[in-house]
């Protein structure tokens, strides 16, 4: 499988789960599709068979609402059978809709309140470098999610103490919750701020798997790493795309099936 054949079936799969069970946030999902695809498929280090085993790299979705998007990269990487993915968001399933940590082999960490895993991955990151671990820890934040204090709080922790192994990826389609970021709080100059906060700055195409896979596997050797990919909400559905009624809307009747044709002829 290559990361393009992972990114697809991410969205594919989102598509099924948000559709079954009536779940928001498929735009922010197909957001992060390809990132994800190329996170699991080409850079990190994992063990499927052996989800916790003291070698491998670690990820934590910050923007925990996307959660659909880690469960479906983890089925299909072999984490558990891919069947599960269809009890999402149902009256006792293990897949709930904000990711979950709880009984999910493959996941490190349950999030929701934004600003929190991201957190939570500068301190696994700061454990590796303390114990001496040779393992890199990647956390995948929304651009929205930068309107949190917590963040650059975290960004001058991981600054001061020089966090080389750790890599935050900033979902950047512009878009939160009900509007834009440009009208609900400007993210003026988003890259500068990452680089007064002492971090190394890349900026890419975040649905550009090479420009993903050079990013993600390039690494600093005193500083921290922020990946500003520019994304599309709702990329790979047409009329999903840049439509903020998306974010909560679940994909229903005529929507679902015009979406189902979109991806399949994408295929």
């Amino acid at each position: 499988m290559t990361s393009k054949e992972l990114a697809w079936r991410i969205r594919r799969h989102a598509l099924e789960m948000t559709h079954v069970s009536g779940g928001s946030h498929i735009a922010a999902i197909l957001s992060i599709a390809d990132i994800m695809g190329v996170l699991y498929n080409d850079v990190m280090n994992i063990f499927p068979d052996d989800p916790k085993n003291d070698k491998r790299d670690r990820f934590i979705l910050s923007k925990g609402h996307a959660g659909a998007a880690v469960y479906a990269a983890l089925a299909e990487k072999g984490f558990f059978d891919v069947e599960k993915l269809k009890t999402h968001y149902s009256d006792g399933s293990m897949l709930s809709g904000h990711v979950s940590h709880k009984g999910v082999p493959g996941v490190e960490f349950s999030t929701g309140s934004l600003g929190h895993g991201v957190c939570v991955a500068a301190g696994m990151a700061m454990a590796g470098k303390c114990d001496e671990r040779n393992y890199r820890v990647f956390s995948v934040i929304g651009d929205g999610e930068c309107d949190e204090g917590s963040v650059w709080e975290m960004a001058l922790f991981a600054n001061h103490y020089r966090l080389s192994n750790f890599t935050v990826i900033v979902d950047h389609n512009k878009m939160q919750s009900l509007d834009t970021c440009e009208k609900t709080l400007e993210l003026i100059n988003l890259a500068e701020k990452w680089r007064a906060f002492g971090w190394k700055v890349i900026e890419i195409d975040g649905h550009n798997h090479d420009e993903l896979r050079e990013a993600l596997l390039e690494k600093s050797e005193n500083k921290s790493t922020c990946i500003i990919a520019h994304t599309v909400k709702g990329k790979g559905i047409s009329f999903m795309e840049n439509n903020i009624l998306w974010h909560y809307r679940d994909p229903q009747g005529e929507f679902y099936e015009n979406a189902v044709k979109e991806l399949e002829d994408a295929k």
